[in-house]
């Protein structure tokens, strides 16, 4: 009997051992399980942070999303997706150019293009121009500056003439981008540090000063004009006076002022010589 229980007891102890590994294992099974489903996701996404003054864009197997986030997080897998930053903030695009004039010269120029994306449109503009759209909108004002260029004077392009130069060269970089994507914003085609072929800019200099030289003798001309004519006034206007007062001289009149003459020399208590015909009187003035 004791031989059998021993047994019993034997079987019962490696049951209990079987059923306590069978269970570890099945723990550990389930956490491996649970490490997985939870790591999986993590290993297969990402995360890109949007700054302010960017836009993203989802691409997913090549394909762009039409959703555009701006200032924020979006998750993707970085196996199948990207996500592509724009900015939105105004560019500027800087060029040093030799542009043609009208009577053959090369007018050497540093350009400015001041451009920006269309919020909405950015999906667009990836799909059609791709991230190096500054290329394609450089070729396009190379090829609209010479257009419009060549249709005007070196010297206008450092005259007041340039701002309509720039407004003709924005317009028709414009036709031609929304021929090609729709999306790119044009604020303004500048056109600076100008530097025209040494004989021309010379050749202006010289022109300027000689009308500056010739609006001066024009203004100086003009003032003995009025001089003369001021002249000719005052002249006509004492010749008027003598005429007037010798028309008014008649003879009684003369005589009311001797006698008024006489009565004023009654008055004064100087001695005087008084010489006179009877008419008209001739004083000599003497101290006493």
């Amino acid at each position: 009997m004791s031989i059998i229980q021993k047994k019993i007891s034997n079987n019962l102890s490696y049951l209990v051992w079987s059923c306590g590994v069978s269970s570890i294992k099945n723990i550990l099974r389930m956490k491996t399980l649970y490490f997985i489903l939870i790591m999986t996701p993590l290993l297969f996404s990402n995360c890109a942070v949007i700054r302010p003054g960017e836009a993203g864009v989802k691409q997913t197997l090549g394909k762009f999303s039409n959703k555009v986030s701006t200032q924020g997080t979006i998750v993707y897998n970085p196996l199948i997706s990207k996500v592509i930053k724009e900015s939105t903030q105004t560019n500027n695009i800087k060029l040093i150019l030799s542009l043609p004039s009208k009577e053959g010269l090369s007018v050497n120029s540093e350009i400015s293009i001041l451009y920006r994306l269309e919020l909405n449109k950015i999906p667009l503009v990836l799909e059609n121009l791709g991230q190096e759209h500054e290329s394609i909108i450089t070729s396009v004002f190379r090829s609209a500056s010479s257009d419009v260029c060549a249709q005007f004077f070196a010297k206008d392009m450092h005259s007041g003439m340039r701002a309509t130069i720039e407004e003709q060269i924005k317009a028709k970089m414009k036709e031609n981008l929304e021929k090609q994507a729709d999306g790119i914003e044009l604020i303004a085609v500048l056109m600076k540090s100008i530097q025209l072929p040494r004989g021309l800019a010379g050749s202006i200099e010289r022109k300027l000063q000689a009308e500056q030289d010739a609006m001066r003798m024009e203004f100086v001309i003009q003032q003995e004009k009025l001089e003369a004519d001021r002249k000719i006034i005052n002249a006509t206007g004492e010749r008027d006076s003598q005429k007037i007062l010798s028309e008014g001289l008649t003879e009684q009149i003369i005589k009311i002022r001797s006698i008024e003459a006489f009565n004023e020399l009654s008055k004064s208590q100087n001695s005087k010589v008084i010489i006179t015909d009877g008419k008209t009187p001739l004083l000599i003035q003497t101290e006493n």
